[in-house]
C-alpha cells in the first residue's frame, strides 16, 4: 500500500468498519465497540482517523480521558493542526485539570478559525476561569453569546464571571435577561443568584423579593437545599 505524508492510503474498506464501531457506541455497546477499536488500532496504526476514533471512543463514549489523551497526541503528531484531534485533545487537557495546556490548544484552534466558536469559546471561558483569568472568562462568555444570544445559562455564565471581578450591576442585567429568556418557567437559582447581587448593592428589598420569588418558583429536580438556603437568606435580609 502507498504511502501519502507518512501516512498509509485509506483502505477503503476501514469506512465500514468504523461506521459499524460508530453504530455499537450509539447503541450503548460500549465495550464491543471499544474491542473493536483496539483490533483496528493495533492492525492500522499509521491511520490517523483511527487513532483518532480510538480517542473518541475512550474518551468521549468511555469518560477515559487519561486513557484519550494518548491518542489524541499521536494523531496530532500524524496530522499537526488537526482541528478535530486537537480540540478533543484540549476537552481531555480540561477535564484532567490540566487548563493552561488545554487553553493554549484552544487559543490554536480559534488562530485558525475554528467553525464550531460557541463550543470553543464556551470550554475556554470554564478553563480561563479555574487559572484565575475572570476577565477573559468574562469575554469569552460574552463571545458565547454573540453565537448564541439569549441562552440563559451562558447569561448565567456569564453573570458569575461578572460579579467575580466586580461587575455586580451588570451581572444582575444578564440574571434578569435569563429570566426573562426561560419561556414562562421560573428558575429559582437564578433568583437565588439575583437576590443575592442585589443583597451586596444593599437592595435589601429587591433581594428580598428575589429569594420569595425563588421559594414560589421551586420544583421537583432543584437542587438538595435550594429551598433551605432561600429561607435562610431571606431570614437574613429581614
Amino acid at each position: 500500500m502507498t504511502e501519502r505524508k507518512g501516512r498509509e492510503a485509506w483502505p477503503p474498506e476501514l469506512t465500514e468498519q468504523l461506521r459499524k464501531v460508530d453504530r455499537l457506541r450509539r447503541s450503548g455497546r460500549y465495550a464491543e465497540a471499544l474491542s473493536r477499536m483496539g483490533r483496528l488500532a493495533e492492525e492500522h496504526p499509521r491511520q490517523m482517523r483511527v487513532l483518532l476514533e480510538m480517542g473518541l471512543t475512550l474518551g468521549v463514549w468511555g469518560g477515559a480521558p487519561a486513557e484519550a489523551l494518548p491518542w489524541f497526541e499521536r494523531a496530532l503528531e500524524m496530522a499537526p493542526g488537526h482541528v478535530s484531534a486537537q480540540l478533543h485533545r484540549a476537552l481531555a487537557l480540561a477535564r484532567l485539570g490540566r487548563h493552561a495546556e488545554a487553553v493554549a490548544d484552544f487559543d490554536a484552534l480559534e488562530a485558525v478559525g475554528y467553525r464550531k466558536a460557541l463550543v470553543l469559546y464556551m470550554k475556554r471561558a470554564e478553563s480561563l476561569e479555574v487559572l484565575g483569568r475572570l476577565d477573559d472568562a468574562e469575554r469569552d462568555w460574552t463571545q458565547a453569546l454573540a453565537e448564541d444570544p439569549g441562552n440563559p445559562w451562558l447569561l448565567q455564565q456569564r453573570a458569575s464571571a461578572r460579579a467575580r471581578i466586580g461587575r455586580l450591576r451588570e451581572a444582575i442585567e444578564d440574571l434578569s435577561d435569563a429570566l426573562v429568556a426561560g419561556e414562562g418557567e421560573v428558575d429559582a437559582e437564578l433568583l437565588r443568584d439575583r437576590g443575592v447581587l442585589r443583597a451586596r448593592l444593599g437592595d435589601t428589598t429587591g433581594a428580598r423579593a428575589d429569594f420569595e420569588a425563588g421559594l414560589a418558583a421551586l420544583r421537583e429536580g432543584d437542587p438538595p437545599g435550594l429551598a433551605e438556603e432561600l429561607r435562610r437568606r431571606l431570614q437574613d435580609n429581614s
